[in-house]
């Protein structure tokens, strides 16, 4: 369970009283299509206007790319300086791929470009071929990506149709289980290091069969200890704030 300096969902017996400047390590539920950063300039508007603040200080301690859902940990004024250490956690997802199909994006934003049969796939290959992804493993990660290349995004690069070459990069896959298998859709979870793209292990699980397979729903749902039933929504949240000054107000 997270400490009482955190501001979560489930909250200690005692009212937490907000100090944004002198730090807040918040637990959000990301909603879907929206960016990292389009909750961190969110929280930094709204923050800084219920409490007429010039500037403030805020960020996340790990990206989740805008088509997945879940938790996010966002760091406020001084406990900015502890993102690395948020974001050295391991971290914990669900999600779904589409056996069969492969996309440029390994997930569903962009079109397929290349399809295979999946009759031949049993249950038991299927199984056996997660096992292999279950260690330290290699991982080239997604072209469209936020990766920076020659200062800029790898994924501004492929929406272009500009060549793009990633280097492979060392990851530790934890846990990678296959929950529901009903062809051509799998249900999966999977427990990773720091730096793990699941587009990409799902993309290679898929290849691995000499198949397709694309991310079809992900969701982080812990980072270390810390776990999504905790985290507050965004709209909870603004409430929340709104609550304490209008409190403070009267």
């Amino acid at each position: 369970m997270p400490s009482s300096s955190v501001y979560y969902k489930l909250m200690p017996e005692k009212e937490h009283i907000f100090n944004f400047v002198e730090g807040e390590m918040l637990l959000i539920d990301k909603p879907l299509t929206w960016t990292s950063f389009d909750v961190v300039n969110l929280l930094r508007s709204f923050i800084r206007k219920q409490y007429n603040l010039k500037k403030l200080k805020v960020g996340h301690a790990g990206t989740l790319d805008p088509l997945a859902t879940g938790l996010l940990i966002i760091c406020t004024g001084k406990l900015t300086k502890k993102i690395d250490e948020y974001q050295g956690m391991d971290k914990t997802y669900v999600g779904s791929m589409k056996m069969g199909v492969s996309t440029p994006s390994f997930d569903g934003e962009t079109a397929p470009n290349a399809y295979f049969d999946t009759s031949h796939l049993t249950n038991e290959a299927l199984i056996e071929a997660s096992k292999q992804f279950v260690g330290s493993i290699e991982q080239v990660p997604p072209i469209y990506s936020a990766i920076k290349i020659d200062g800029k995004r790898a994924f501004q690069h492929a929406r272009k149709k500009e060549d793009v070459v990633l280097k492979s990069r060392k990851v530790q896959i934890d846990t990678f289980e296959l929950h529901h298998i009903g062809l051509p859709n799998i249900d999966f979870s999977v427990t990773c290091s720091k730096g793990t793209y699941i587009r990409s292990l799902v993309h290679d699980f898929g290849r691995s069969l000499n198949n397709g397979a694309y991310l079809t729903d992900l969701r982080r749902t812990a980072i270390g200890a810390y776990t999504v039933a905790n985290a507050f929504t965004l709209d909870e949240f603004k409430q929340k704030v709104l609550e304490q000054t209008e409190s403070v107000a009267e």
